[in-house]
């Protein structure tokens, strides 16, 4: 089985190489990982104490987060190092000041890994929810390296829990411990004789709470939105857009709307301003001044880096992706108390199910249910106030994984 997984990786090399002629994705992933030892070796000296955190992309290093920066300021003796899987996290994360050293991981492979941590030499390894490679988690193990999941969640169906999944099941085995963030997943873990687990919950929801602490001032926003009920829509794809923007152009209730899309280049924000009735004012965030903004009636987001500062602002949230491949990020809505809508697409979500459940987010399959849900919400003002309180009150409640975290790791440091 090592050799097949092997032989995959290295065809799996193979095939991005090919892709990387045409595709932008590719050509990054293998281009990060050109003269990767070289430059590790010319970083990192011999005598540092490195902390290395591992995350798959984007996603995964806002789970790490918090604990990477409480782990920094706890322990100013480490060095951090932060790998990267995937383009999407690295090239976007690449310059994070609270990391000492940003690369992609290298391949999975034996050689690779040896040299690797031969470079690296790390006190302590966190991997972050769900990667797993053969090799590297291997050679943590042989070198007795602390080895820790984070925020990990297993599901029934994952390959762990198969009869004929040994390797998979032994990787499972070299991990010194298991920060998991539901009950299930340990139960699931116990099954296999895997009872090295913690029950910590979800760092994201530490994650969220620093946002509401650090959300940037926003001028603009505050005057678009003066005394105005305000639908803030994030992440959205054009599904979303095309239900949002129908009952804006159709709704008797007065409302403004900001929308920040997924994908905010020129020709999508273009489709979405003549999507909007003539009636209205469209103004896109980059065009936007102190003179002209209070006008607007819809606000484009044309830039990344707002949204979570922009929620703050709104009273309603409509969260994308929920009519394709799942919902995005819900919980920096709720953490600034507003009620949230997205598409049916949400199950694999714990927070969606969860404030579903409480009253706090509703789920929605057509138009009319969009229309219904939002238009219930503006006009009473009392289930406003109610269902954004419970989105608040449950990240609230679902505070702390981080310090549990680091509290149990127990680290000594000798600075």
């Amino acid at each position: 089985m090592t050799i097949l997984y092997l032989f995959g990786i290295k065809i799996f090399y193979i095939l991005v190489t090919v892709a990387s002629l045409f595709n932008p994705k590719a050509k990054l992933w293998l281009k990060g990982r050109k003269k990767i030892f070289k430059e590790l070796s010319k970083k990192i000296h011999s005598d540092d104490k490195i902390a290395w955190f591992h995350c798959a992309s984007l996603g995964e290093f806002e789970q790490g987060r918090p604990v990477i920066e409480s782990f920094r300021q706890k322990y100013p003796g480490y060095k951090i190092l932060l790998t990267f899987y995937s383009p999407s996290g690295y090239e976007i994360r690449k310059i994070y000041e609270k990391a000492d050293f940003i690369f992609y991981l290298p391949l999975d492979t034996p050689r690779n890994a040896k040299r690797f941590l031969n470079i690296v030499n790390p006190k302590f390894v966190f991997f972050i929810k769900y990667e797993f490679w053969y090799f590297f988690l291997r050679e943590i193990w042989e070198r007795k390296i602390p080895l820790y999941l984070v925020s990990g969640i297993f599901r029934r169906n994952q390959r762990f829990f198969k009869k004929y999944a040994v390797k998979s099941r032994k990787m499972l085995a070299w991990f010194t411990h298991f920060f998991v963030q539901n009950e299930e997943s340990k139960n699931l873990l116990n099954t296999i004789n895997i009872n090295n687990v913690t029950v910590t919950g979800d760092t994201r929801f530490d994650r969220v709470y620093a946002i509401t602490q650090q959300s940037k001032d926003l001028p603009l926003i505050e005057i678009f939105v003066k005394n105005n009920l305000v639908i803030v829509a994030g992440s959205t794809w054009k599904p979303d857009e095309d239900i949002l923007i129908k009952y804006f152009n159709e709704s008797n209730t007065r409302f403004k709307l900001i929308i920040a899309p997924h994908e905010i280049h020129k020709e999508n924000i273009n489709r979405i301003i003549k999507s909007v009735s003539r009636e209205k004012v469209v103004m896109k965030y980059s065009e936007a001044n102190k003179e002209n903004v209070s006008s607007a009636d819809v606000l484009i987001v044309d830039s990344i880096g707002l949204l979570s500062s922009i929620y703050k602002h709104g009273h309603i949230a409509y969260i994308g992706g929920g009519f394709g491949k799942g919902i995005h990020n819900i919980l920096e809505a709720a953490t600034f108390g507003m009620p949230i809508i997205f598409g049916p697409v949400h199950e694999k979500f714990r927070e969606a199910v969860d404030l579903i459940k409480s009253g706090g987010a509703f789920s929605i399959v057509n138009y009319h249910e969009l229309e219904k849900n939002f238009t219930g919400l503006l006009n009473d003002p009392d289930k406003l106030k109610e269902c954004g309180k419970i989105s608040s009150n449950y990240v609230e409640k679902n505070r702390g994984a981080t310090d549990a975290i680091l509290r149990m790791v127990k680290i000594k440091c000798y600075l």
